[in-house]
């Protein structure tokens, strides 16, 4: 598997778009854009959106789903590695690994599809917060059905692991 490790060189899987974000500040603060719907595939277009925080050292995944594509935009505190690897099959960039630094050094948003497996870490001395917003409700409407997501991070067999850079 080949390890690009920019966000120009993490765009090299087919259907992943890496966009960078920018910060306005001023002496009130800052405000960072974080989705546009007409910058946006329809039907990628956010049904629900979290954040969650990470503390730091923390890796979350690697999982990948069978529907679903996430939306992620990091933007600080703190920066993460992201890690991705195309499972697809039938992708022109099956096999390919890339490897990204995300958050408050580099703001970015990134939308991952099905079958791109999907990692990232804490690497830094604070906790880092993300957001989501992906294209299909966890769980579906109500909670009632199964949960859209082929977890790896337990299987000590799975070619998926997160391991440092």
């Amino acid at each position: 598997m080949s390890t690009p490790s920019t966000t120009a060189a993490a765009a090299q899987i087919a259907d992943v778009v890496f966009k960078p974000l920018r910060r306005h500040g001023d002496q009130r603060g800052w405000l960072v854009e974080l989705y546009r719907e007409d910058e946006l595939d329809p039907d990628l277009h956010p049904v629900m959106a979290y954040i969650s925080q990470t503390e730091p050292g923390v890796t979350r995944g690697p999982h990948e789903h069978h529907d679903q594509t996430d939306y992620f935009a990091f933007i600080g505190p703190g920066d993460f590695e992201l890690v991705l690897w195309d499972a697809r099959p039938s992708s022109p960039t099956h096999g390919v690994q890339t490897r990204t630094r995300c958050g408050e050094s580099s703001p970015c948003a990134v939308s991952i599809p099905p079958g791109v497996v999907h990692a990232y870490r804490n690497v830094s001395t604070v906790p880092g917060w993300v957001f989501n917003g992906p294209n299909r409700l966890y769980a579906g409407p109500g909670k009632r059905e199964p949960v859209d997501e082929i977890r790896h991070e337990h299987d000590a067999n799975s070619p998926y692991q997160f391991d440092p850079s």
